[in-house]
This record gives C-alpha cells, sequence and structure tokens, in this order.
C-alpha cells in the first residue's frame, strides 16, 4: 500500500483526494453513498457574508460532455453556516473547508473572518473566479490587481491555510498565481468553470436566464491540464488541481502535471461513488508502478523525446 498522505501547506491530508465546492453540497447529502470520512477533504459549497438566492432559472444546461450552470452562489450566508452547518459537520474526521466568496472586498473579508473562528474548518479556499455573479467573483479574478487585492485584504484576517481558486477565463493564468501566491496564498486550485453559452435553437434564446454560465465537465480536461502544468512551472506553493477528473487516470494526469492534490466535481452527480474509486484507483497505480508515496507523482512528467 502507498502512502496517499500529502501536505497542502500546514494542512494535511490523509489522501489527495477532494470534492469540489458546488458539487458535493456539504458532504453529508453524499453520506449515503460513500464513507465520506476516506475523503481527503470536502470543499463545502460557496458561502458568502449575506444571504443570497442565486439567479433566476434555468441556471442548468446539458453540453456535449459537460454542463453549463449559472446557480450564482445561492447560500444562507456565513451566519446561517457557523449556527446551522457547521455543527452537523465540525465532527467529520477529514478536511472541511469552505468556499469562500463575495461581491466587494469588504464581503470576502467580512465571511473569512467568520471562518477562522470556526476550529474545525482548517482552511478556506478564497473563490475569486466564479462566473456566474455579475459584481465581484470572476471581477477580482481575471487581472493581477484585482486578484492581489482581495488575496492581500483576507490574508491579514485570515492566519489558517488559504487556498485561492483560479479563474481559466484569462490570457495568461500563470500571472494570476504569481499575484496571488506573491499576497500570501498557501496554495492555488484550478480551473474553475469556463464561461460559456448554450442556445435553444427552436425558440433562438439562451437557455440560461443569465446567457452565459459556467462549464465543466470532461470537455474541460484538456485546458485545466495545461493550466496545471503552466502554473507548476510559474509558482512554488501547492496546486490542487480539478477541471473534468471523472476517474483514478485523470486524476494521475492532474498530479504528473503538477497538482499535489486533486478535487472533483461534475462527476459527483454522474457517480456518488466517484471519488473513492479514485482513491482505491491512486493506490493501484503507485503500488503497480512501485511508487512508495503519492507525493513522488507530483510533477513527475516525463519530458518528449
Amino acid at each position: 500500500m502507498a502512502n496517499l498522505n500529502v501536505k497542502i501547506g500546514d494542512l494535511a491530508l490523509k489522501n489527495p483526494v477532494m470534492t469540489a465546492s458546488g458539487t458535493f453540497g456539504y458532504g453529508v447529502e453524499y453520506a449515503d453513498f460513500i464513507d465520506i470520512e476516506r475523503l481527503g477533504g470536502i470543499i463545502v459549497k460557496g458561502t458568502t457574508a449575506e444571504h443570497r438566492e442565486g439567479n433566476n432559472y434555468p441556471r442548468m444546461a446539458e453540453t456535449p460532455a459537460g454542463m453549463l450552470n449559472a446557480v450564482g452562489l445561492q447560500n444562507k450566508g456565513a451566519d446561517y453556516f457557523v449556527e446551522h452547518i457547521y455543527p452537523e459537520i465540525k465532527g467529520l474526521d477529514t478536511n472541511m473547508i469552505v468556499n469562500v466568496s463575495g461581491s466587494t472586498i469588504e464581503s470576502y473579508v467580512e465571511c473569512a473572518e467568520k471562518m477562522a473562528a470556526l476550529e474545525h474548518i482548517p482552511a478556506i479556499e478564497l473563490n475569486i473566479s466564479c462566473p456566474n455573479v455579475k459584481q465581484g467573483g470572476m471581477a477580482f479574478g481575471v487581472t493581477c490587481a484585482g486578484a492581489s487585492e482581495v488575496v492581500r485584504a483576507v490574508r491579514k484576517v485570515y492566519p489558517k491555510p488559504l487556498i485561492v481558486k483560479l479563474s481559466p477565463n484569462v490570457t495568461d493564468i500563470t500571472e494570476i498565481a504569481r499575484a496571488v501566491e506573491a499576497e500570501g496564498a498557501d496554495s492555488v486550485s484550478l480551473i474553475n468553470t469556463m464561461l460559456g453559452m448554450a442556445i435553444d435553437a427552436e425558440k433562438r434564446k439562451p437557455v440560461l436566464s443569465t446567457v452565459t454560465g459556467g462549464l465543466s465537465g470532461p470537455c474541460v480536461k484538456p485546458v485545466a491540464l495545461r493550466m496545471v502544468w503552466q502554473v507548476y512551472k510559474a509558482v512554488k506553493i501547492p496546486i490542487i488541481g480539478l477541471g473534468g477528473i471523472s476517474g483514478w487516470k485523470d486524476a494521475v494526469e492532474f498530479l504528473l502535471a503538477g497538482a499535489t492534490a486533486i478535487q472533483i466535481g461534475t462527476y459527483n452527480f454522474v457517480d456518488p461513488t466517484v471519488s473513492i474509486q479514485v482513491i482505491d484507483g491512486l493506490n493501484s497505480y503507485c503500488d503497480r508502478h512501485g511508487f512508495q508515496s503519492v507525493q513522488e507523482l507530483t510533477g513527475a512528467l516525463e519530458s518528449v523525446g
């Protein structure tokens, strides 16, 4: 049996497999399907300082090899999370990480401060890359100045491991990664969804109420792999790779490209047991190839020729 333990800064994971925000609820919803405590971590759904209703329906659309979503960070706010959700999840034997979002610098800071006070929330994932929010969200994540500003402000009030989720909707993702690293990010996760749209040809109208939405699923994997590989060569902090992972082989590819850990997102909707299959598959892969530790896979991509 290979050693599957990995570290994201000071955050210790029993294995590199986590579930992505917005695809796994608060974890407890999946407890009937899998032993959620086997996971390296669970990134709970996006949480904002204030209650958000999200966008109008329709806000989901199937696409070839993927899906579009425009949910818009629907949640009941940070105070509700602290009072009602946290007591349910704080005893779970895995890393419960909160995805923190906002529409202003102040709202990011407010939410991060509330999460910092929770003993059993060991880290946050700062979402500066949501394409479905008119204010804030992706607006901060597509420029170095915007990304730096929000990370700098949150870093001042948040002392625990800080993961920053990056947008693929940029010209050069390495510039954004370097900018957040310089402001104190302990890790980056990439990629968030890509901006896309769907059209109803018969009605001659957009399918989504917001016209555009976030594209995820297997169709984005080649882009995600390329961006993880680029960022691995650009920063020194650990990378969490995600985007189209549907099995252990995909996870291995992300590790080889430079990720220390991975997140599984859209495929949780297809097969709720996929994360456990990936953990077992990583173990088997390491055994077959003679790796004593899964950490040996990070960045172990052989050069061409």
